[in-house]
């Protein structure tokens, strides 16, 4: 059973990312996952938006709820920053 304090870490967890790069993961059914790559946009009451980068270039927002996240439906990984090392200057 989900607690409301876990759903408020969640929450709060989730507005420490926002800006931050995340990698969300989900079922797509048939023994299928769908890998998100984006940023956390927004956080509201029961969601939390990303916005992603398609292989085409285009951008789309996506919503998660935290409940998701919370029983595992989604699978939410944050993904390290660059360091200067990694910056290549042109």
């Amino acid at each position: 059973m989900i607690i409301s304090s876990d759903l408020n870490k969640c929450k709060a967890m989730f507005e420490a990312l926002i800006g931050k790069r995340i990698v969300c993961k989900t079922n797509g059914g048939r023994k299928r996952i769908i890998t998100y790559i984006g940023t956390v946009e927004h956080c509201y009451p029961n969601v939390f938006t990303m916005r992603c980068d398609n292989e085409t270039g285009k951008q789309s927002i996506i919503s998660f709820s935290y409940i998701d996240v919370l029983t595992r439906t989604v699978r939410v990984g944050v993904m390290p920053e660059k360091s200067q090392e990694e910056v290549v200057a042109v």
